[in-house]
């Protein structure tokens, strides 16, 4: 983890300071503040909103009332619907409360969420079937997959589930890399959580570290 943040950081300081310095270029002296100002931050309050979110997160987490409500056929629990709405209201919070001039001076724009909301659709429309079929193990189409990350055994190899899933992970969003390898291992969380825990870990760690190098 630490190497991981060492190198990022210091691939972040080489970029940013070579972009800054073709900017000094180009402009000659870069002023972007009057001389003195004091440094402060805008927005405040969205400190507060963003431990609103965790809190609600960790309610849907804790909070079981074993409510569930049929939406088309998918059954959704209650807990989740109150976190999704508060959470909408943490948005307007924010939206309503933030300074305007904060929002224009970091240019502020839905474009960048819009295509992620986009993307993220397509994405997990799309692999619906992928997870079923991966359900199936080596019944099913992907069962060439299987094999190569199990052992004559069957066993999980955890060194081939980080790989192949770092790999994934570096050129598709870290969900549903991590949907995909966990309905792979078995999509049950009770075994990989004890009996097969590393290979949890490994599909994580996979994902995780390696979602960054694209």
């Amino acid at each position: 983890m630490l190497f991981i943040c060492v190198m990022l950081l210091a691939v972040f300081y080489v970029l940013d300071r070579y972009y800054w310095r073709m900017k000094e270029d180009a402009r000659g002296a870069v002023a972007d503040s009057p001389a003195g100002s004091p440094l402060g931050i805008d927005g405040k309050i969205n400190f507060m909103l963003l431990a609103a979110i965790i809190a609600l997160v960790l309610m849907s987490g804790v909070w079981k009332p074993d409510i569930a409500f049929d939406v088309v056929g998918t059954y959704v629990a209650l807990q989740n619907i109150v976190r999704d709405v508060a959470l909408l209201g943490v948005l307007g919070a924010s939206l309503a409360l933030t300074p305007k001039h904060a929002r224009e001076g970091n240019a502020f724009d839905w474009a960048p969420i819009e295509e992620v909301a986009k993307l993220f659709a397509a994405i997990f429309i799309t692999i619906a079937p992928v997870i079923t079929i991966l359900r199936t193990g080596e019944a099913g189409a992907f069962a060439g997959i299987v094999h190569a990350v199990s052992d004559a055994q069957g066993k999980p190899i955890d060194l081939a589930y980080f790989w192949a899933t770092g790999l994934l992970s570096s050129f598709l969003d870290n969900a549903p890399t991590y949907l995909v390898f966990f309905n792979l291992a078995g999509g049950d969380a009770r075994t990989l959580m004890t009996t097969d825990a590393t290979t949890l870990a490994a599909i994580s760690a996979g994902v995780v570290f390696m979602g960054a190098n694209t």
